[in-house]
């Protein structure tokens, strides 16, 4: 008979935590007594329990157990539902963490040293060749690991005091969206997990970029667009003397080996999708081999598989100021269809950061509040947008391009 598990959610202040050095190589320093004793409850799951913990990073909310044990790093894939071929990130608090499961004979590369000097601690995986200690379970069975080190004050103090590094993927069931928030855990994961540490809303809000640099044509290859954007990464190294062409994954680059057999995580299965439809209406000038709809036409295919003079509810996930947020207050009814709707606005279209740090909590609390669908308005994929894509291409089921000229007057008459 399987035991029930009692999931507690245990208080952590960030602000409360601190570190005599950037790096997070000393102890970490803990003012508030009710911090040190969550954290001293997760560290002793994890190390004497070997069982997983979920903790606050600034990317997203993470399952974590010891990287180099294996029978505890696959309690993260039995309790997420997680494929086996999809690789887990490990997660270092200091450069002598990093070193230790290195090979002793790899020189990091003058690009891997500026990014680790700019973004580290921060939301930036990169990808290092594995060495025997490294669980293939990590890896799935390849041969580099992806590492990073986070910045979020309660993750950097859990890794510490384990004094071991950590796997970690997100803290939900695998293909849902990442949680940003400890009360997305506890939604997703009651009763499968016995600690969460809450330490606030996560600041990034998506996960971490992760960059290949190790092919021997020295580019940085973008496999999955995160925390870290492009333009970020091609300022720093510009500055540092080195220009190596950094490619993104699907937009400049693709490889169809590397996605049968990934080396990292979110590139091979679908993602991020909540369990309701999510419908993406991309408003920019489409393609040659594309035709943008009105929005009468585009809504008669969104609503054509819901019966006449029923409710549907409608989440609506766009920027502040763009002219779609006006739909709500406008568009109560259409082809007998009565719409009820949820706004959850993204921040302003200048404002990509915000709406990648907001986008999976508006998923998520859409997704609770029980709408039918959720329609999401694309926004430039430059930034921060190209991650939030990268996201919203992977959850939506939909996609649609749509001329938004005038949405209000295409409706008028209707």
């Amino acid at each position: 008979m399987n035991q029930t598990i009692i999931t507690q959610v245990l208080p952590c202040d960030p602000t409360s935590i601190s570190f005599s050095d950037s790096n997070g190589d000393s102890t970490p320093i803990i003012s508030s007594e009710e911090t040190l004793a969550s954290l001293k409850t997760a560290v002793s799951d994890l190390v004497s329990l070997n069982v997983p913990v979920v903790f606050p990073t600034e990317t997203v909310y993470g399952l974590a157990a010891p990287a180099l044990i294996s029978s505890a790093v696959s309690q993260i894939f039995t309790t997420k539902g997680r494929p086996a071929d999809n690789p887990l990130i490990v997660h270092v608090s200091s450069p002598e963490m990093l070193k230790s499961i290195l090979p002793s004979s790899f020189v990091i590369p003058s690009s891997y040293n500026l990014l680790m000097q700019a973004f580290w601690p921060g939301p930036l995986t990169l990808l290092f060749p594995a060495t025997p200690q490294i669980p293939s379970i990590i890896t799935a069975s390849r041969d580099t690991v992806a590492i990073r080190m986070p910045s979020h004050p309660v993750a950097r103090a859990l890794i510490q005091m384990c004094n071991t590094p950590l796997a970690a993927p997100s803290a939900n069931t695998s293909g849902s969206p990442s949680p940003t928030k400890a009360e997305h855990v506890l939604h997703n994961l009651f009763g499968k997990v016995r600690v969460i540490l809450d330490g606030g809303p996560c600041d990034v809000g998506l996960e971490s970029t992760v960059v290949d640099g190790l092919s021997s044509d020295g580019a940085i290859r973008v496999l999955r667009p995160g925390g870290v954007t492009v333009e970020d990464m091609e300022r720093v190294l510009a500055v540092g003397g080195v220009t190596p062409k950094i490619l993104v994954h699907r937009r400049d680059f693709r490889d169809e080996g590397l996605e049968n057999a990934p080396t990292t995580p979110g590139m091979k299965y679908r993602h991020y999708s909540p369990s309701i439809p999510v419908v993406l209406l991309l408003t920019s000038i489409p393609p040659e081999n594309q035709t943008a709809l009105s929005l009468p036409e585009t809504f008669s295919i969104i609503l054509s598989s819901y019966p006449p003079n029923s409710p549907v509810k409608i989440g609506l996930l766009t920027p502040s100021d763009s002219p779609l947020s006006s739909l709500p207050s406008r568009l109560k009814r259409y082809a007998e269809v009565e719409l009820n709707w949820d706004y959850f606005p993204l921040g302003t279209v200048d404002e990509p950061s915000l709406t990648a740090q907001r986008l999976f909590d508006g998923l998520l609390t859409l997704e609770r509040n029980g709408v039918d669908l959720i329609i999401v308005e694309g926004v430039e994929e430059a930034r921060e947008g190209l991650a939030v894509m990268n996201r919203v291409r992977k959850a939506a089921g939909e996609v649609h391009w749509v001329a938004v000229d005038e949405p209000l007057s295409q409706f008028d008459a209707r």
